[in-house]
């Protein structure tokens, strides 16, 4: 249900959340999150003006959550990236015109009650109960995805030797 954007930028919202206020550089974060570095860097830049992140420059800096985790919706997420928003729902066909009880396309019936119960979990959910806990990570071999080109289970967790 979610684009691969909207999926990368709460991978790594997770990530930062569970690092107890501590920035993280972007190459790390792309690294331990298994997101290409420069397509990260553009997701975090609309992050970061949304202000659910902040950048840190110097010694010590990256980036780190910009208020605590409970505070942030995943709705506050989402609708950067996708077509959906708390205040206006959407055509599951895409119309261009308005899709309501007054004017519905073919698959609104269908599709208005799923909408309903998928906004009312991205609205009422925080980052913080899908973030884990310090020292959690995101692998992708563990939720039954094959390793990026180039990497290995056993490189993610040597650091890169074999």
């Amino acid at each position: 249900m979610l684009s691969t954007t909207s999926q990368y930028a709460l991978r790594a919202l997770s990530h930062l959340a569970r690092q107890d206020g501590k920035a993280v550089l972007g190459q790390d974060l792309a690294r331990a999150v298994e997101v290409p570095a420069n397509y990260l860097s553009k997701v975090l830049v609309t992050l970061r003006n949304a202000g659910l992140v902040d950048t840190l420059r110097g010694s010590g800096g990256g980036y780190r959550l910009a208020r605590p985790a409970e505070g942030i919706r995943l709705i506050d997420v989402v609708e950067l990236f996708e077509e959906i928003s708390r205040s206006r729902p959407t055509c599951f066909l895409g119309r261009t015109r308005e899709c309501s009880e007054t004017e519905p396309c073919t698959a609104h019936t269908a599709w208005s009650e799923v909408q309903k119960a998928y906004l009312r979990f991205l609205v009422s959910t925080p980052l913080s109960a899908i973030a884990g806990n310090p020292g959690d990570a995101w692998h992708a071999a563990a939720a039954g995805a094959t390793p990026p080109a180039g990497h290995s289970e056993t490189e993610e967790q040597t650091g890169g030797s074999k």
